[in-house]
């Protein structure tokens, strides 16, 4: 037990019961390996009763039980919260001999306890939690074998609850590993400016859809979009406010374009987008759409005049024929012309 401690004071009780409630044992099922403990117990100690039991605030609480019929008694008629209190091994040879029993309603009414032997069971901090009993009808002693057994038992109890305290642990840590595995799997696949995949998260994501496409897949589109003059926002107003034109364009990316379609930050300015199922027609509906957006809305909220931007953008369709490097080169000299024609527009493969 912690050494130094008033165990009658409120802060020590307040431990133990923190000590209790860090097992998790509290209104659990029974089970098997509990119930298989109290069977031993009654058997080898010839006992018609075993219990093992935990003290909580107000009750104590039977996680096995054989012969009461009840999971819980009420504190104030717990042989077993005097038991806690010692260490080792509790024994009431005669109950209604003993002062602090004689008059307990189990002793002096039904079922008319008269023989108590409890052994402590104690957390790995030394705090008292409570005990493996056995109980019977008649005044009586154990044998030095039954009070060994009664105390190995006691010890399978606590090394069984131990078990499952580091079973949950484990279980917990595996969680935790698997939701970090899961953000780094995140940060190594997106921008950290706009939360867009990258490029090499993209290239992934468009090799696996024209894989879909070898296998029957219905074609889909590919666009890349890159924001006319803007060097010209980083040289005149500095870079912090082309990062937030770089995040205002992804959210009309994300207002004009499908749920089902992928977009990605290609590099500086330059965006890419994948229209799954998609035509080139459907794709251009979609890039005028944005460039009608681009016009009206403006980039920066904090400057005496509107910015407006405007885009460049190609598209071309992915075929099954298609390998990732041709179909980036064929979309990049589309939007290659459209910048020599004069910028802010979009070319279309033919």
């Amino acid at each position: 037990m912690p050494d130094n401690t008033d165990f009658c004071s409120a802060e020590y009780e307040n431990q133990r019961l923190q000590a209790l409630a860090d097992y998790q044992i509290l209104d659990t099922p029974e089970e098997s390996a509990f119930g298989d403990i109290v069977e031993v117990a009654s058997l080898i100690c010839e006992a018609p009763i075993a219990v093992i039991n935990f003290i909580d605030r107000n009750r104590q609480w039977f996680k096995s039980e054989k012969g009461l019929g009840v999971r819980e008694t009420p504190l104030d008629v717990s042989i077993c919260a005097h038991a806690i209190l010692q260490p080792g091994l509790f024994i009431v040879p005669d109950t209604t001999r003993d002062p602090r029993f004689a008059n307990n309603p189990l002793v002096a009414g039904e079922p008319h306890l008269r023989f108590y032997a409890g052994a402590l069971l104690e957390s790995r901090d030394g705090y008292p939690l409570g005990t493996l009993c056995v109980l019977d009808y008649r005044p009586r002693e154990l044998t030095e074998r039954q009070r060994f057994a009664l105390q190995a038992l006691a010890n399978q109890v606590m090394a069984h609850m131990e078990l499952m305290h580091a079973h949950r642990e484990q279980a917990e840590l595996i969680r935790e590993l698997k939701a970090t595995r899961h953000e780094l799997a995140k940060h190594a696949a997106t921008d950290p400016l706009t939360g867009l995949l990258n490029r090499r998260a993209f290239e992934q994501r468009l090799n696996q859809e024209l894989a879909l496409m070898q296998r029957g897949a219905p074609p889909a589109a590919l666009m890349l979009i890159d924001l006319d003059h803007f060097k010209t926002v980083n040289d005149t107003l500095g870079h912090q406010a082309g990062d937030e034109v770089i995040v205002r364009f992804t959210e009309l990316c994300r207002e004009v374009f499908r749920q089902a379609d992928i977009i990605g930050r290609w590099g500086g300015e330059e965006f890419v987008i994948m229209l799954p199922r998609a035509s080139v027609a459907e794709a251009q509906h979609a890039a005028e759409r944005l460039h009608k957006l681009l016009a009206t809305t403006p980039m920066l909220d904090d400057t005496s005049s509107p910015l407006h931007i405007t885009a460049s953008i190609g598209i071309c369709s992915l075929i099954d024929s298609d390998n990732l490097d041709e179909c980036v080169h064929r979309t990049d000299e589309l939007l290659y012309q459209a910048k020599e024609h004069g910028r802010n527009r979009t070319v279309c493969e033919p």
